[in-house]
């Protein structure tokens, strides 16, 4: 299974976001962007690639472990930004040093479990993709300006999630991945 580790805003949150990128696709040249599903919004912990189902109840106790660690935080969805200009992303606002050790403690578990994990140190940045782009002339600075000041309501992470990516089938134009939850996990119990 392709895995990873992430926080899910509820539907609140989603909400608003939604309106907010209903503006975004307004901006000019929007068409030419590919844009990411409501259903498919996240902040990814840790990205544990194809992992054998053979590790799979491993790796669940060790999530399991890790949200018990940890105590619930405040986050909300805001602000925005672009890497390159090859993503439109919101950001996170909240309790940041929270969300870092989550994803810390779940990369550890991804290592201890014996999946191989992209060891790049970058530093985490969280954010829930919005769009993609692959068109090389675009640039993608008035989508990240549109989303400076966006600030939506905070909740309470309180869980912590193992989602399975199940890719488009091949051939389909626009087709996007499709997550299914496999595990949660509630933060400090």
């Amino acid at each position: 299974m392709r895995l990873f580790a992430a926080v899910l805003p509820p539907a609140p949150a989603l909400e608003e976001l939604a309106a907010e990128v209903a503006q975004l696709k307004k901006l000019p040249a929007a068409d030419r962007l590919r844009w990411t599903g409501r259903d498919s919004w996240h902040y990814t912990l840790a990205f544990y690639g194809e992992v054998p189902d053979e590790l799979v109840p491993e790796l669940h106790e060790r999530l399991a472990r890790a949200a018990r660690r940890r105590d619930p935080y405040a986050l909300r969805i805001a602000g925005g930004g672009r890497f390159s200009d090859r993503v439109v992303w919101a950001g996170a606002d909240g309790d940041r040093p929270a969300m870092r050790m989550l994803a810390d403690a779940a990369s550890a578990a991804g290592r201890r479990t014996g999946i191989s994990m992209d060891e790049q140190h970058r530093p985490y940045t969280p954010h829930l993709t919005l769009a993609r782009n692959r068109v090389p002339d675009l640039d993608l600075r008035p989508y990240a300006s549109a989303l400076k000041d966006f600030a939506g309501v905070s909740w309470t992470v309180d869980a912590l999630s193992l989602v399975c990516s199940h890719p488009p089938v091949a051939g389909e134009a626009g087709k996007q991945p499709r997550y299914e939850t496999v595990g949660s996990w509630p933060l400090g119990h």
